[in-house]
């Protein structure tokens, strides 16, 4: 199970999905049997659920910060 669902690391809403994919890209064989680097292996498609998870946690806290913006207007 991901580190997330554990515990919440300090640092932001979206800081343990983004430990959590720096983990699997350097876990990854893309980066350990080939020698890439995790930039390279995200864009080739690796960790691609927990890449997904972190875009929409991301995404979310930006719309919130809207929403609240909007209301004090």
């Amino acid at each position: 199970m991901p580190k997330y669902y554990e515990d919440k690391p300090q640092g932001g809403a979206c800081a343990g999905l983004k430990e959590d994919l720096g983990a699997c890209l350097l876990q990854s064989d893309c980066v350990v049997q080939e020698g890439k680097s995790p930039r390279q292996c995200l864009k080739e498609g690796y960790c691609n659920s927990l890449k997904y998870a972190f875009f929409e946690c991301k995404r979310s806290v930006m719309e919130s910060r809207s929403v609240a913006r909007a209301g004090v207007q």
